[in-house]
């Protein structure tokens, strides 16, 4: 017997989330259990791609927004809701703020940081919220230059390196990425930045082919998931899985 299909708060979306797991891990994913509250973003995985590139160019070119922002009003705004058009999943780099990158101001990006830019449960739960019930159209996996997680996982490889506490075991993940780049025949200057677009690339299809809860909406045509690279040095964000 079908289960019946409840239409939660965004508060009821980790009571549900069990319940919900055993569905999703057979395919079953009961996309309307999950509708937000309020309005969703009108954008289209298209449109906000796009506004994602045009924001980086302004960043590249200094150029400021022609009317400053009202913080106070848009506060106001989002105290009882949020309407954000894309899920970004980034690294916690203190070079990297996913908003200044994209010009992006309050409200616009749900962002999932952690060293590496890398998807564990916590990470995978995060980006279904922004998806399913805030109904954000596209996901981007956003790497950097010179990721020092990325970095500790090409020693680990490389030198046999050993990190203390969980530091090691955070970097794990990143370590298929780093052989499946020396395979590639990346030199070993070359390796470093490989090994970023290989974790990159990676997170994408996984997300994209993995996680039965995004298949349906990338089916539907409500989906996107695409990959990113920043550059330190020039600032430009250079997408590289479309």
């Amino acid at each position: 017997m079908n289960a019946p299909l409840l239409r939660p708060s965004r508060r009821g979306f980790f009571h549900q989330a069990c319940a919900c797991g055993a569905l999703a891990a057979t395919g079953a994913w009961p996309l309307s259990a999950w509708a937000a509250e309020g309005a969703r973003t009108t954008l289209t995985a298209h449109q906000a791609l796009a506004r994602l590139k045009q924001g980086n160019d302004d960043f590249l070119a200094n150029r400021l927004p022609p009317d400053p922002p009202d913080h106070a009003r848009r506060r106001l705004e989002l105290a009882r809701s949020q309407t954000p058009f894309a899920v970004l999943v980034g690294c916690s780099d203190s070079r990297v703020p996913p908003e200044l990158l994209f010009g992006a101001g309050l409200g616009e990006l749900f962002i999932v940081r952690n060293a590496g830019n890398t998807v564990d449960t916590v990470a995978l739960g995060s980006i279904q919220y922004g998806v399913n019930v805030l109904g954000a159209p596209l996901i981007v996996v956003l790497g950097h230059e010179r990721c020092g997680a990325v970095d500790a996982a090409v020693s680990v490889v490389q030198k046999n390196a050993v990190y203390p506490g969980s530091i090691g075991q955070m970097i794990e993940p990143i370590i298929p990425a780093v052989l499946k780049a020396r395979s590639g025949g990346a030199k070993e200057d070359e390796l470093l930045d490989q090994a970023v677009r290989e974790n990159i690339r990676r997170t994408v299809m996984r997300l994209r082919e993995s996680e039965p809860s995004l298949i349906e909406p990338q089916r539907a045509g409500h989906l996107r998931i695409v990959g990113a690279r920043y550059d330190l040095d020039d600032g430009k964000v250079d997408f590289i899985v479309e």
